[in-house]
């Protein structure tokens, strides 16, 4: 933490590094995660994306079969720690709409699991989960939005070819 002449604190330096180190790395296991339950079964991850009734049917199978490797890149660009600006901003979209998605589905009280972490499709009513879907989505974006706003971590290979 700095104290600069006009009062400012600011966090620089190691903490905020290590900080970002725990969000990127935090994040690389949440796109990991979620893009190993779906890779291993792309009908079933294309079933999700249908469930939401927002694409048309000529998009839900690119999208349903894409996603997972969509998710895995980023885990593994996060893991490693590069482009990890961009790479977090890419997220934020996709964790926006991912939360639209959601909360789209709630609005029209379309019964759906989101099929966030494999899964998905429809269900009863009294299985949903929006709320809590769309916090812990939230809380993703945090993240990501940490690292837009503050994207020198350590271990990683931007800091490495910045050095």
């Amino acid at each position: 933490m700095t104290v600069f002449p006009e009062g400012v604190v600011r966090m620089a330096g190691p903490v905020t590094e290590w900080i970002g180190t725990a969000a990127r790395l935090g994040l690389a296991v949440v796109w990991g995660w979620a893009g190993l339950a779906k890779v291993a079964d792309p009908a079933e991850a294309a079933q999700a994306v249908r469930a939401y009734e927002i694409l048309p049917e000529a998009l839900v199978k690119p999208v349903g079969h894409a996603l997972p490797f969509l998710e895995l890149a980023l885990a593994l660009l996060l893991v490693i720690g590069l482009a990890t600006r961009l790479v977090a901003a890419v997220s934020a979209v996709l964790l926006l709409a991912f939360i639209g998605g959601i909360a789209s589905a709630w609005a029209r009280g379309i019964s759906i699991d989101c099929g966030c972490f494999g899964g998905g499709g429809a269900v009863d009513a009294s299985q949903t989960e929006y709320l809590q879907e769309i916090l812990r989505d939230t809380g993703f974006l945090l993240l990501a939005g940490w690292l837009v706003w503050r994207p020198r971590t350590k271990f990683s290979v931007d800091g490495w070819l910045a050095s």
